[in-house]
């Protein structure tokens, strides 16, 4: 006894099968077409032996001393953007968008950038190029709908690049923490005078030291810009309330360093020189940064709570008693 199978029902329909080769078709092309343009048609600066941008920006982010600031946050930079991607594909599967070519102009106009940018010699331009290409392509192929869950993950890629603005803010830095550092210390009574960067203890059993680049504090500030920008996004309701903590980290870290370097000092005035020099200085960093990670939550929690409509029924209140 012979079965008949009825081919058509078990097979899906050819027409099926080549549509769904062309997005795959599509995306590889294009992640083609980016290795070429990128990595190895993508740096031309003479200090890095590599065509690629991505070599580039991984030795700026492994270089700590030739420059003011740290930028070896950049590694998390991209699994935290996956992870945000990751918290999302439900909503992303679930829209609905079609192609918009609107999409097109932007990658045109950032491919131009990035060969502009490679004549040049300016990397760091290149990567912005990328960085718009990478949220140009998912509003292409699926639709704003798609395109306005990028945003943010892709934008949060601005970590990645080492920005040199940032080295040229170092010394203005070490001045502000120096001033406010040796301010702090003779408001409660350690007697300090500063030069430049300089702090000079004026007792016998003081601390004479420079605030150098890697105490300007900005590392710091980057690395809880960077954390503080993820956590906004994943906790804050509105665009307005998002920006208003992310500025917050900015003087979060500054009193962080600033409090940093006082303490430095506090440590050898009533212990020693030695242990205010290496084992405190060395890992005073590990304890005020998770300090500066819970007022960071803290304030979160205040502009969560925080309404203008409370605020105005307070006022509106007031003002019917008066």
């Amino acid at each position: 006894m012979t079965l008949d199978t009825d081919s058509s029902l078990t097979a899906p329909p050819r027409g099926r099968v080549r549509g769904a080769w062309c997005p795959l078709l599509c995306w590889s092309v294009t992640a083609l077409l980016l290795v070429v343009a990128f990595h190895l048609l993508g740096n031309t600066v003479s200090n890095v032996a590599s065509r690629s941008v991505f070599r580039w920006m991984v030795a700026r982010w492994n270089d700590t001393v030739s420059y003011g600031v740290d930028y070896s946050v950049g590694w998390f930079i991209p699994v935290i953007s996956l992870g945000v991607l990751f918290r999302r594909r439900e909503d992303i599967v679930r829209e609905r968008g079609g192609v918009n070519f609107w999409g097109l102009p932007i990658i045109l106009v950032a491919l131009l950038m990035h060969w502009a940018a490679a004549r040049a010699q300016q990397p760091r331009v290149s990567l912005m190029s990328l960085i718009a290409i990478l949220w140009a392509l998912p509003l292409v192929f699926g639709g704003w709908k798609v395109a306005r869950h990028f945003i943010f993950p892709v934008g949060y890629l601005m970590f990645c690049i080492p920005w040199n603005f940032l080295d040229a803010l170092t010394f203005p830095m070490r001045l502000f923490s120096s001033a406010l550092s040796a301010g702090l210390l003779n408001g409660i009574g350690i007697g300090v005078v500063r030069s430049g960067t300089i702090i000079h203890s004026l007792s016998s059993e003081g601390l004479d030291f420079n605030v150098a680049d890697p105490c300007s504090g900005l590392s710091s500030m980057l690395a809880l810009l960077a954390l503080t920008a993820v956590y906004a996004n994943l906790t804050e309701r509105t665009w307005l309330r998002q920006a208003v903590l992310f500025i917050t980290a900015i003087p979060l870290a500054i009193a962080g360093n600033i409090f940093r370097i006082g303490t430095i000092a506090v440590v050898a005035e009533f212990f020693s020189r030695e242990v205010a020099l290496t084992l405190y200085h060395d890992y005073s960093a590990f304890l005020i940064f998770p300090v500066a990670i819970l007022l960071m939550i803290g304030a979160g929690n205040l502009i969560s709570r925080f309404s203008f409509k409370g605020i105005k029924e307070w006022i509106s209140t007031r003002l019917q008693h008066t």
